[in-house]
Order: structure tokens, then sequence, then C-alpha cells
């Protein structure tokens, strides 16, 4: 049955392991491009971790680090460990990586184009052996009933039932950890709205854990339970979602709530200031 399938998880304990562990990671391209610098967090077992940055700060590469992507861009991890469950992961093969129970939901989606929604559900499926998988694609239907109803190929759907089909797919894989890379872009508003609240339904419904890279910081925040800042390939700044939401930097570089009427010239900026003290 489809209940039997996806099953909930509890929210890990205080104090408890996390289910995954970043410790000190420098990630290099080509041999000579440094953009990952000493990069170190955690992600608890059945929270949302929000990942925040400005372009360029490393939030791709480190989830790319996470789920074994590096190679296809020339990327390597040159020190420091990705641990999962207890295991070092890191220099595993990607698809030795879903199979320990993370699956990437790319940016962009990545869904195949000319395939249709049923067969990309069935793609995230690849590496499981088991006969519950057209039980799986019910509960899928189940969180997206619109997906039911496209029977085409995939590249004929908007933007928004693509990401549904993206996370879907993902679901397909029964994942222990989603890594969701910018959910939102290109979507409308009412749309990052709507996938936002399938993110938060996936987590505490299906316990699945979440590392959540987003641009829309506020959004991210709104449903994570906990949150890192990054700047220039390491992190700058973390703490509870609900802390760093209040944090005064935090609310001027990213939420868009610092500042006031009286600053009428960037000589009485000390945003400079307080910005150069992360780095």
């Amino acid at each position: 049955m489809a209940d039997a399938a996806l099953k909930l998880e509890p929210v890990a304990e205080t104090g408890a392991a996390p289910l995954l562990a970043v410790d000190n990671i420098e990630v290099v391209y080509n041999d000579v491009i440094l953009v990952l610098r000493g990069l170190s967090l955690k992600v608890p077992k059945g929270q949302i971790v929000a990942l925040l940055g400005s372009n360029g700060a490393g939030k791709s590469t480190t989830l790319k680090a996470i789920s074994g992507l590096l190679k296809t861009e020339d990327g390597e991890i040159t020190r420091g460990a990705v641990t999962f469950l207890g295991e070092k992961i890191n220099g595993i093969e990607p698809d030795k990586i879903v199979r320990r129970g993370i699956f990437q939901v790319m940016e962009g989606r990545r869904i195949i184009a000319d395939m249709t929604v049923l067969e990309n559900l069935r793609l995230g499926a690849f590496t499981r052996h088991d006969n519950e998988v057209k039980s799986d694609i019910e509960r899928v239907y189940e969180f997206f009933p619109r997906l039911r109803e496209r029977t085409g190929l995939a590249g004929y759907l908007s933007g928004g039932e693509q990401q549904m089909l993206a996370i879907g797919r993902a679901m397909m894989a029964r994942p222990k950890l989603i890594l969701m890379d910018e959910p939102s872009m290109g979507l409308s508003p009412l749309m990052v709205k709507e996938v936002f609240a399938i993110i938060k339904k996936l987590n505490v419904e299906l316990g699945v854990t979440i590392l959540l890279v987003e641009q829309n910081a506020r959004l991210a925040l709104s449903v994570a339970d906990y949150g890192y800042i990054m700047e220039q390939g390491k992190i700058v700044l973390d703490g509870t979602a609900q802390m760093l939401q209040t944090n005064e930097d935090v609310k001027e570089f990213y939420l868009g709530q610092g500042g006031g009427a009286e600053r009428k010239s960037f000589k009485n900026l000390k945003s400079f200031k307080r910005r150069k003290r992360w780095l």
C-alpha cells in the first residue's frame, strides 16, 4: 500500500549524532581554483537546514561535494570529510551515494524533457530493487495531483510543474536526505509559495531531512529549523532560523530590512565594517 512506502522518520533528539556532517572541507576546481575554504556544517535527522549566501559564495559547490557530483566539473575535495550516517562518503561514486540515501534536486530542475512524467518518476527509482515502486508513484501523485493529469512529455510542463516533478523524482529514491538547490528559481511568486509549502510538508509528514540552498532567504528561513550563511567559500554565521531572522546583519544583507530613512550617504553606512568582520 502507498502508506507503507516513504515512512515517517522522527526528528533527531538533541545531542544525537547528525545525519550529515561536513567537516572542514576544501574544494578545488581544475587543480587551481579554491572554492570552499574549510567549510563545516551539520544536518540533524528530520530537520530542514537552510544554506544561504550571495551568488558565488559556494552553495551549489557544497551540495555537489556532498552528492559526489564534483567530478563532472573537474572539481574535488582536497581536504576534510563528508560523513553520512557515520560513514565517510567523499570519493564515493554518485550512484552509490544515492543508494545510501542522498538525492539532489538540481538547480534548474534537470528533468528529462523528452521523457513522460511517469518515465521521469520511474527514473528516480533506478537504484531500487523492490516491488513498491508503483505505490510510491501513487504517493507522489498524492503530493502533486497535477502531475497525475500530465501524461505527455515532461518538457511541456510549466516551470512549477517541472519543479514538482523534480521533487517527486527525488521522493522515488526514498531518500533519507534531499539536497535542494534553488527550488524557487524561475517560478512565479504564487508557485514559489506552493513549492515551499510542499517542502515543509515533505519534512513534517514524511520525515525527510532537507538541506536547502536558496536565494530567497526570507522564505528559506520561514521553513527551516537551522541556517548557515556562506561568504567566499566558508561559513560566517549560523544559528536557529529564528535567531537568524532577528540578526541585524542578516536582516540587512539578506532580508532587505536593514538601514533606514536616515541613511543618506555611504559615509554613514557601517555595513561594510560588519560584513568585513564575517570574512
